[in-house]
């Protein structure tokens, strides 16, 4: 059985941002992430990146590549198939509508790329795969 993963102890700067991230309905960017967080004293986009960078590092958010936009782990606390911060392969459904984010997991699919690169001795770093469409509200 494996161990709890416990939460790192977060600067106030990674606070601040990573609250701003739970809090939101849709992806934000390090711009707007910074301007939703003057009046808490971020005056440089370097600030936002530097906490991103950290919350990256420790799996509590993702950066959606086609966006240029972050998300908050939807399941930070879970240990799933052993793998870095409680992630295997992660992926998103992106809803090119509303914008709407769905952060999901497929053993099977992490399974068949772990397979792949084994196969092919390719040692991954990471894997994100993002789905864009229509969310079922918006394709109805």
């Amino acid at each position: 059985m494996n161990a709890p993963v416990s939460a790192p102890a977060l600067t106030k700067n990674q606070s601040l941002v990573f609250d701003v991230l739970t809090r939101s309905d849709a992806p934000m960017s390090a711009y707007t992430i910074l301007d939703k967080l003057r009046d808490n004293g971020f005056r440089a986009p370097l600030q936002v990146y530097r906490a991103l960078d950290k919350l990256l590092e420790f799996g509590m958010v993702h950066r959606l590549e086609s966006l240029n936009a972050f998300v908050a782990c939807a399941h930070p606390e879970s240990e799933c198939c052993g793998h870095g911060h409680g992630h295997g392969s992660v992926a998103f459904a992106i809803c090119e509508s509303c914008g709407h984010v769905s952060e999901f997991h497929d053993h099977e699919v992490d399974h068949r790329l772990s397979d792949w690169a084994k196969h092919k001795g390719f040692k991954p770093a990471k894997t994100t795969i993002e789905i864009r469409g229509l969310c079922s509200v918006c394709a109805a």
